[in-house]
C-alpha cells in the first residue's frame, strides 16, 4: 500500500524482498507523489499492477505535477491497471480490502478497509492522535473531508495504518473520535 517519493526504491526494494519474492498489486491511496512517486519503478521491477481509484488515475495517467513540484521533481506518468470505486474490494490472499473512497485531502484518496481483521489503512485521511489531512493542496476540500472522516467514523475499527506517522493496532476508534473531534463533527 502506497510507494513513497521513489527516492529511496533500491533500499525499498531490498527490504521488500526480505519478507516476499514478488507483489502483486501496488494500491496508492492517492494521488499525491509522497505516496504515488516510487510506483512506477516497483510495477516494472515487480511485474505489478498499480491500483487506485478512478479520480486519483486521471491524475497520474497524464503525470501531472500536483504534489511533486514540493519535492522539486516531475511525477512521473504511468499507468493505472485496475480503477478503482467506492465499494470495490481488492483480494490479497491475506487481506479482503474494500475500497472506501474518503476525498478531501484530495480526489482520489481511499481507504482500505478489512473488515473481518478491522483494520483500516487510511492515507492521509486521518492520522493517530486526531490528526486529519491536509486540504489546501490542489484538489483537496475541507467540506470532503469532513464527509468522509464522517464515513470513516461508522465501521468498527481495531487497528488503523495512516499514511504517515504512528499506527495502532488496537483502540483505533478512540483515534477517529479524535479525529472526529478535530474536524469539529461531535
Amino acid at each position: 500500500i502506497d510507494a513513497g517519493t521513489g527516492f529511496e526504491n533500491e533500499n525499498l526494494i531490498k527490504e521488500i524482498k526480505k519478507y516476499v519474492n514478488e507483489i502483486d498489486y501496488i494500491i496508492l491511496t492517492h494521488e499525491h507523489f509522497d505516496h504515488c512517486g516510487g510506483a512506477p519503478a516497483l510495477k516494472k521491477f515487480f511485474n505489478a499492477k498499480i491500483a487506485m481509484h478512478v479520480d486519483g488515475a486521471k491524475i497520474i495517467e497524464k503525470g501531472m505535477n500536483i504534489f511533486s513540484s514540493f519535492f522539486g521533481v516531475k511525477q512521473e506518468r504511468d499507468n493505472v491497471d485496475i480503477k478503482l470505486k467506492d465499494g470495490d474490494y481488492i483480494d490479497t490472499g491475506r487481506y479482503n480490502l474494500k475500497i472506501i473512497h474518503t476525498p478531501g485531502h484530495s480526489p482520489g484518496s481511499i481507504c482500505l478497509y478489512e473488515e473481518n481483521k478491522k483494520i483500516l489503512f487510511s492515507g492521509d485521511t486521518i492520522f493517530l492522535y486526531g490528526g486529519i489531512g491536509r486540504t489546501d493542496f490542489y484538489g483537496g476540500s475541507r467540506q470532503l473531508l469532513l464527509k468522509s472522516i464522517k464515513k470513516i467514523s461508522k465501521f468498527q475499527i481495531n487497528a488503523l495504518y495512516p499514511g504517515h506517522g504512528e499506527y495502532t493496532e488496537e483502540n483505533a476508534y478512540l483515534h477517529i473520535k479524535m479525529a472526529m473531534k478535530t474536524a469539529n463533527l461531535l
